[in-house]
Order: structure tokens, then C-alpha cells, then sequence
């Protein structure tokens, strides 16, 4: 079962309450999406720990319903 970007997008705002998020499905199968991440959440962290917290508020969905999620983070 696909998961839609805009359940990817909600989670992601549950998660990190003030990101700018942005999707894209890759290849049009609702299993490979591209997300853009902007927040203040992330100054100061390295870019695995910015992206542990977007993975974080997916909720575990990442690898199961979530196939492939390709990722770019970012301090506003």
C-alpha cells in the first residue's frame, strides 16, 4: 500500500510544527517522494540529525508504507 504526500506532509508538520514542507512523487507510484524540509528545528544539527527528525515524525512509516523518501533540510 503507497502512502499519499499529503499524509507524508502532515506527519512531518505534526512532528516539526513550524516546517516548510515540500513533496514531490518521484515516479508517479506514491512510493518514491522527494521532500524538501525547512525549519528552525534544525539550526545547529548536522544533516543526519536533521534528517533523524524528520524520520522521527514519519513515525516509523519509513521502509513499510513509505517505500523511498529522498530528503533536503534546511534552516529557514
Amino acid at each position: 500500500m503507497a502512502m499519499d504526500a499529503s499524509e507524508i506532509e502532515r506527519l512531518i508538520k505534526a512532528g516539526i510544527p513550524d516546517a516548510e514542507v515540500t513533496i514531490r512523487d518521484l515516479a508517479g507510484d506514491g512510493d518514491h517522494y522527494a521532500a524538501t524540509v525547512i525549519s528552525a528545528a534544525f539550526k545547529g544539527k548536522t544533516r543526519v540529525q536533521q534528517h533523524k527528525l524528520v524520520y522521527d515524525a514519519l513515525k516509523g512509516q519509513m521502509g513499510g508504507v513509505l517505500h523511498a523518501l529522498a530528503l533536503q533540510t534546511g534552516t529557514p
